[in-house]
């Protein structure tokens, strides 16, 4: 995942900041508790893409360097 994009993207629904879950190729929202999907290298920023997170899930989120 390309760094200078991480730096750019937010989360559609609520602007917030995402973090790179590199093992699961997933760009994670806390507040709302979503996870896009990245397919081929590229970030799907459609909500109806995402899949839900559980609390325990989103609390495990830390921001990490990309």
């Amino acid at each position: 995942m390309d760094k200078r994009l991480l730096e750019i993207l937010v989360c559609p629904s609520c602007k917030g900041q995402l973090h790179y879950d590199r093992t699961r190729q997933e760009l994670l929202c806390r507040p709302d508790r979503l996870a896009y999907p990245i397919r081929d290298g590229i970030p799907v920023m459609l909500e109806d893409e995402a899949r839900r997170i559980s609390d325990e899930e989103a609390d495990r989120v830390k921001p990490v360097s990309p």
